[in-house]
């Protein structure tokens, strides 16, 4: 077992891979993560089971049957994804029998809703139904139309992964989502403890867009700021979580069986090679969060990454310093936000769509290869 991923997860942080194939699982190779690497969770998107379909057979015979039965590609993708993360979640059972927060596998809504509320819901109703196991996550978008969702889900009994998460007033939104959801969940009846959630907060895109905006300015006051806005933010969002969780709304939630809407850092890869390769690891430790890494990111953190113990609590005035040393160069940082969560929705997208266009060249092949 890799030492220094163990004392990761020892330090509380929950370590889910975000990648997913069914090569993964038939091989044994998400299993062997889980023994050996310290995961507990996995993440999905669209890119990622358009990487896994267009690179292996592994999906062949059953594009074949669906062929034969005459399905849309949509449909295609659906059955090819739910059964993915369905074996997944049988892969993860142990891990969520024992810590029920964990061992959850994510799988998105339609990205191509994500500004419709009723679709998203529907969406996310026909995912859980489909996947069909306790320790699935339904990911739900951060958008405004997205919002009333999480709360419509939640209040179903549905599990959520709320994702593209950029800022701290839209976190507080998703925060209140979720708690109005569960505050409706008890009202009818169901059992809060089954109910879990997660709050994506995306990571590196952050410092991506502000270092650009940095090298623009390009003084040297502007420069010594670069590399820093992601993990401030992340660190104030953890602030706005720990806000939560001491209020008396949260108190009778919990009294009532409810579980906490824990802080999870995506996006962790980092895109910049000046960077350490586990910026978006080592500096966001703190008990009760989940990190989604990439392989790359994870092997890099277990070959050489540090720890140094809690780097976010207490850590909220020194971010908003950096915040307010961002705003003197000229950074705007809303502006910023709006960028993100445009460009998030955008290419959330169009990783919809490369995952459509995959499916229908493996439905394409095995059209001919039936003629």
């Amino acid at each position: 077992m890799s030492d220094r991923l163990k004392a990761l997860a020892d330090a509380g942080v929950s370590i889910w891979l975000d990648d997913l194939s069914r090569e993964r699982i038939e091989t044994g190779n998400l299993a062997d993560l889980v023994k050996n690497k310290s995961v507990v969770g996995v993440t999905t998107n669209p890119t990622i089971f358009a990487a896994a379909i267009a690179d292996g057979e592994r999906y062949d015979d059953q594009v074949r049957r669906l062929v034969q039965q005459d399905e849309s590609v949509v449909r295609v993708v659906f059955e090819l994804t739910t059964e993915d993360v369905r074996n997944a979640c049988d892969i993860m059972a142990p891990v969520h029998e024992e810590h029920p927060a964990d061992g959850r596998v994510s799988i998105e809504v339609e990205p191509d809703l994500a500004n419709d509320t009723e679709g998203t819901i529907a969406s996310a109703r026909a995912l859980w139904s489909a996947v069909e196991r306790p320790n699935a996550l339904i990911k739900i978008p951060a958008t405004k139309e997205g919002l009333p969702a999480i709360t419509a889900a939640i209040a179903e009994g549905i599990s959520v992964n709320v994702t593209l998460i950029f800022g701290i007033e839209r976190y507080r939104e998703v925060k209140d989502a979720y708690l109005t959801g569960l505050e409706q969940a008890r009202d009818a009846g169901l059992d809060l403890s089954r109910i879990h959630s997660v709050a994506s907060f995306f990571v590196s895109r952050v410092d991506t867009e502000v270092d650009k905006r940095l090298e623009a300015i390009g003084t040297d006051e502007a420069k010594a700021l670069e590399g820093k806005a992601a993990v401030a933010n992340a660190r104030l969002a953890y602030a706005a979580y720990e806000e939560v969780i001491a209020s008396d709304r949260w108190r009778v939630l919990a009294e009532a069986g409810a579980n906490p809407q824990r802080p999870l850092w995506a996006s962790t890869g980092v895109k910049n090679e000046a960077y350490s390769d586990t910026l978006y690891v080592t500096d966001l430790v703190v008990a009760d969060t989940v990190n989604t890494m990439p392989e790359k990111t994870l092997e890099a953190f277990a070959d050489h990454g540090e720890l140094r113990g809690d780097t976010v609590t207490g850590s909220a005035g020194e971010a908003q310093q950096l915040f307010d040393r961002l705003a003197a160069v000229g950074i705007d940082f809303e502006d910023v936000l709006l960028v993100l969560e445009h460009e998030g929705v955008d290419k959330f997208k169009k990783s919809w769509d490369e995952l459509v266009e995959t499916v229908a060249g493996q439905m394409e092949k095995a059209g001919q290869g039936q003629a």
